[in-house]
């Protein structure tokens, strides 16, 4: 007899999955044998291999917002010899509901949304006000109708020493120095990504003082890396490494400095000491899900506006979060992890 098993429907963003963890950990905590596999975008599937609590990662197939209706009755017919007692469907669209209707899972979970009716048959209702972090939304799928909310667990990804090692050499970034790694970008948009040049300024500070300094992203951050890079002797390693690299090189170095990103995220899950910076977002809504921790943000009465580029053109939220005041946190940071 198979074990029972739930299918989870899976976000499209890097932070977003990274802290769906906390919903994993509570389900294995509840149901120990029970199995859950994760549908999700391909390119996340390295995140949810990291996650002990996980069976196995399914590709989703599908690109961001396309319906692909082909695609996902045939994933879903194929998924019904799996014989799922339960479908989470995270996402809030219509078309996120379709594999698990198509699959005949009997209970199809999650929130009220886009004309979802018949399609999500556990239909849960979307409080605002109760659920006031993307983490807690999560989180409520996996309780029963009208359980109040536990203590939401902290994601951990799981880190592999070897291949830390392998990446590091092959690098050529081995050292025994104590290391920072940036983060400067956010592919939600310009209203999220501290100032390049502040960026540098701090690299050049932090290098001067002993640290060493890795700049982590995707290709798109190239540029960003560069930049950083060119004013001091940082490590621009964005678009060099796969994201599977990226969270074993995040469970290496001492703090990481983020404008509020999925590798934020990521940080934070591999026990990292984490400065989160925040712009046009909130800490209230997606904080780093991790003690290990220094919230930026300055709180204006614009903020925050949850835009991606500043509606009033001065971008004050981010241009005056200061490089001392990061430098400080820092230096403060590495105090404290030396004394402990």
């Amino acid at each position: 007899m198979t074990s029972p098993a739930t299918l989870i429907v899976g976000p499209s963003w890097v932070g977003d999955m990274v802290m769906a963890q906390a919903l994993f950990i509570l389900l294995k905590e509840r149901k120990p044998d029970n199995a859950i596999d994760v549908l999700a975008p391909a390119w996340s599937l390295p995140i949810v291999a990291r996650m002990p609590e996980i069976r196995r990662g399914i590709a989703a197939e599908t690109g961001h917002g396309e319906l692909a209706l082909g695609k996902r009755r045939r994933i879903g017919y194929e998924l019904r010899e799996e014989g799922y007692e339960q479908a989470i469907v995270l996402p809030r669209s219509l078309k996120s509901a379709l594999i698990p209707w198509f699959a005949s899972i009997p209970t199809r979970t999650g929130f009220r949304g886009e004309s979802r009716f018949g399609l999500i048959n556990d239909m849960r209702p979307f409080d605002r006000s109760v659920l006031d972090q993307t983490v807690k939304r999560y989180v409520a799928l996996g309780l029963e109708p009208d359980a109040a909310l536990p203590a939401v667990p902290f994601p951990a990804l799981a880190i592999d020493r070897q291949k830390q090692a392998a990446v590091m050499q092959s690098l050529g970034i081995a050292t025994t120095k104590p290391v920072i790694a940036m983060m400067p970008g956010a592919e939600y948009g310009p209203a999220k990504c501290w100032p390049l040049d502040y960026f540098a300024e701090l690299s050049e500070l932090l290098v001067n003082e002993g640290f060493d300094v890795w700049v982590l992203g995707s290709d798109k951050d190239a540029p960003a890396g560069g930049q950083i890079a060119a004013t001091s002797a940082a490590h621009n390693l964005c678009g060099r490494t796969s994201l599977e690299d990226v969270i074993d090189l995040l469970g290496y170095v001492e703090q990481a400095i983020s404008n509020d990103s999925g590798l934020m995220h990521v940080a934070a899950a591999v026990g990292t000491h984490v400065h989160g910076i925040y712009g046009s977002s909130s800490p209230a809504f997606t904080p780093p899900l991790t003690k290990a921790r220094d919230i930026h943000w300055l709180d204006l009465d614009c903020s925050p506006c949850f835009e991606r580029t500043c509606p009033l053109g001065h971008l004050r939220c981010l241009k005056e979060l200061s490089v001392s005041r990061l430098h400080a946190a820092v230096n403060d940071a590495h105090n404290r992890l030396k004394r402990s």
